[in-house]
């Protein structure tokens, strides 16, 4: 059966969002703050770690200096590089579906990542998912020239205009309060998955929050038929009501 969707055009977040990466990741960050003297973390630390820049992680987790940061990101980034930016990583079941679906329905989608951008076009490219979206965004690779989730989200949507499509109605698919502030300065109502890595009042701000990929489905994409439509879930009583009006610009 046909869907629309009711938004004009959908950012994601990647890590915790599409892709499950923390293998990787945790292996990484074992080497690097082993390099630099501290302890190892453990998976449960990776919280801290997952959906932030890094620059900024190890600053706010260690307390490095913005230029021993830098060194830091500059090690890890080297580590992935020989890694290889997949390894380890796996789509959140469903996830992939989804975005394939959207695509089918004739939903533009971009992402929207703090991570840098060569790593996210990757691993799009690794589950054959870089033609569902029209911009793949992510951050620079110094993690600082565009690094903040508000101007990622701005650079999402500024690539989906130069390209043609409607950004009036936008929404933002995310797991840490990171996507829930930069999609507010952003004025984008963001919908908040929780199974990523993040702590429970990380959805507070968020226009809503769901735990499973069907109840995200529900919200991304309404079913043509005028009959079946009104039995489906209103994306009003989800809570995404700022999401149906008209983006603010000003």
């Amino acid at each position: 059966m046909p869907h629309r969707s009711p938004f004009t055009c959908i950012l994601w977040d990647v890590d915790g969002t599409i892709i499950d990466a923390s293998e990787g990741i945790l292996r990484r960050l074992t080497r690097a703050l082993e390099h630099f003297g501290f302890p190892p973390p453990t998976r449960d630390e990776l919280v801290h770690w997952i959906g932030p820049p890094m620059f900024e992680s190890f600053q706010s987790n260690l307390g490095m200096t913005a230029a021993q940061s830098a060194e830091a990101v500059t090690y890890y980034r080297t580590i992935g590089k020989q890694d290889g930016y997949t390894t380890g990583a796996h789509l959140i079941p469903g996830v992939g579906e989804l975005i394939v679906d959207l695509d089918t329905a004739g939903v533009p989608q971009a992402t929207a990542s703090s991570k840098p951008e060569v790593q996210v076009v990757a691993l799009m490219e690794h589950f054959d998912l870089d033609a569902r979206f029209t911009a793949m965004v992510g951050s620079t690779p110094d993690e600082k020239t565009l690094s903040r989730k508000a101007d990622i989200v701005a650079e999402s949507l500024r690539r989906l205009e130069a390209a043609g499509i409607d950004i009036s109605r936008p929404v933002l698919i995310g797991d840490r309060h990171h996507d829930v502030d930069g999609g507010a300065e952003q004025r984008v109502p963001v919908i908040f998955v929780r199974w990523g890595f993040s702590w429970p009042h990380e959805s507070e701000g968020a226009q809503a929050a769901v735990d499973t990929v069907a109840e995200l489905r529900e919200l991304l994409l309404l079913p043509e038929d005028p009959a079946d439509e009104a039995t489906a879930p209103s994306v009003m009583d989800r809570g995404l009501a700022p999401a149906v009006g008209e983006r603010a610009t000003g």
